[in-house]
């Protein structure tokens, strides 16, 4: 299993950025054990509703605060009292802060060291996302907005859990600027244009062209716009009768193993009603099997460290410059933008692009 370090990315181990943890739907009232970023952790809502992210272990005496059946805590419907999660072993409580703010039997103050590490998590377009950076920095860029999921014109999307892919994430990344794979994987033909932009922690694929089953000839492009937002997070538009919104997110369980999602909204062009929904679930059905041909690859394919490339490849050297601005110090970031901010052009037949979004 390749490891970041194999990549000469930069010194931190995992990408400084947001990621997705969880399906929001896959959240109900008991607590959610994770591990991502080579980390068990215990997701979790308070009454309120807010998601928090903590650390799996009690420093107590190292229970685990979400795996337990049998505890008369978990019996009891003990573990979440306010924003506050209670370890299953003795019944310590710690705050969303990561203190512990009780412990039951016991009339001393907790210990200052009776605490547990503690991550920014937001909810967002059906989703928990969690804010992941080894030097502990504040976010650098905000999470994307996600607008379509307000939008009642949409179909709002189900969330594609495609379980572990042991590859490295940048094995993925390196797709946005694959422009060579798109005929023989996805049955592009009749490539009109593809280029990418890379503006300091968002890169953009701008593709067109025709499709072996998709469009028929003369009948127009395939057109998307493609874009990552940080290190884990894509989306993708595509034009069309009923214009769609693509998400794939993939985020690091163990250094050179990545958790993958799929997900699509679909636009109606008016309301969306729920007699809409089975043809949104049939479109995103169609995007899944899309992705799934990139997926086969990756999971059958032997780590790349140094792309052996030709012209017609794509910008896949800027590329990897752009994305080790996540795996370097913060205060590095600029050095990797400006070596790779701007248009590369592969082919572009019609001239300037608009982009969808």
């Amino acid at each position: 299993m390749a490891q970041t370090a194999d990549y000469r990315l930069g010194p931190n181990t995992f990408a400084r950025g947001w990621h997705m943890i969880a399906d929001a739907a896959t959240l109900g009232k008991d607590p959610l054990p994770v591990r991502f970023f080579a980390t068990d952790m215990v997701l979790y809502r308070g009454e309120s509703g807010t998601p928090h992210l903590v650390d799996a272990y009690c420093p107590h005496m190292g229970a685990h605060l979400g795996r337990n059946e049998t505890s008369y805590i978990v019996r009891d419907n003990e573990r979440i009292e306010g924003e506050s999660i209670r370890c299953p072993f003795h019944g310590w409580r710690f705050g969303p802060d990561g203190r512990c703010n009780q412990i039951p039997y016991s009339d001393q103050k907790p210990p200052a060291a009776a605490r547990i590490r503690t991550w920014p998590v937001v909810e967002r377009a059906g989703i928990v996302w969690m804010w992941h950076d080894m030097e502990g920095n504040e976010p650098d860029h905000e999470l994307p907005p996600f607008e379509a999921w307000d939008n009642p014109n949409w179909v709002r999307w189900a969330i594609d859990d495609l379980g572990e892919l042991p590859q490295h994430p940048i094995e993925v990344v390196d797709n946005m600027t694959d422009f060579a794979h798109f005929v023989p994987i996805h049955g592009s033909r009749d490539i009109e244009y593809f280029y990418n932009e890379f503006d300091d922690h968002v890169q953009w694929q701008m593709f067109g062209a025709g499709h072996r089953t998709l469009v028929q000839e003369g009948e127009g492009l395939l057109e998307l716009d493609t874009w990552y937002t940080g290190p884990a997070i894509l989306q993708s538009s595509m034009r069309g009768s009923f214009p769609t919104h693509m998400l794939i997110a993939h985020t690091p369980v163990e250094d050179g193993k990545i958790h993958v999602w799929h997900a699509l909204m679909v636009d109606m062009g008016r309301p969306a009603t729920e007699d809409d929904v089975p043809m949104a679930r049939a479109y995103q059905q169609a995007s899944r099997e899309a992705f799934a041909q990139d997926f086969e690859i990756w999971a059958n394919k032997r780590a790349c460290f140094s792309p052996l490339m030709v012209r017609g490849d794509g910008p896949t050297d800027k590329c990897r410059i752009w994305y080790r601005q996540f795996y370097n110090p913060i205060d590095a970031a600029p050095e990797f933008q400006k070596r790779v901010n701007g248009r590369h052009t592969v082919v572009d037949k019609r001239g300037e692009a608009k982009r969808v979004a």
